[in-house]
């Protein structure tokens, strides 16, 4: 039975493949409507998003409750108005966000698909350096058994 022969570094990188970059990927299949939309939740998830809008409606609520009623624009119960504003701009922002963590979660697995090739990539490559070590270290036992003869 003849031992198997453990792949030359020549054979290795033929069957290598280019790694791919998941980012630059992704990023050039995007419409124009997924970069917006990839836009728009990467700007309304933050912090300073949520500050503004916490403090226009506090200072919008709180100017039309709390001011003298002459300098009012939006008197009670007109300010209802606002929250049904409001209301609109979370009905339209969640879609909004959804579909920017679709689009966030579709490139997350097109970098995990790429991680996988290039661990099955190391892993062919450790195989082999194991072969190599395992045939290194039988011709070395051979020698050594030669030279013992001796």
């Amino acid at each position: 039975m003849v031992p198997h022969q453990p792949k030359t570094l020549t054979e290795l990188k033929v069957l290598r493949k280019p790694i791919r970059n998941a980012n630059i990927i992704k990023r050039q299949n995007l419409s124009r409507l997924e970069r917006l939309a990839l836009w728009i939740t990467q700007r309304v998830g933050t912090m300073g998003f949520f500050f503004i809008i916490f403090i226009w409606t506090v200072g919008w609520l709180g100017w039309n409750s709390l001011s003298p009623k002459e300098i009012r624009f939006d008197p009670y119960p007109a300010f209802v108005l606002w929250l049904f504003i409001s209301n609109m701009i979370q009905i339209f922002l969640m879609p909004l966000i959804m579909i920017g963590q679709n689009l966030q979660s579709d490139h997350a697995e097109i970098r995990a698909e790429a991680d996988f090739e290039v661990n099955t990539k190391a892993e062919l490559e450790i195989e082999t350096i194991l072969m190599h070590l395992e045939n290194q270290n039988k011709f070395i036992m051979e020698i050594l058994e030669k030279l013992e003869k001796k």
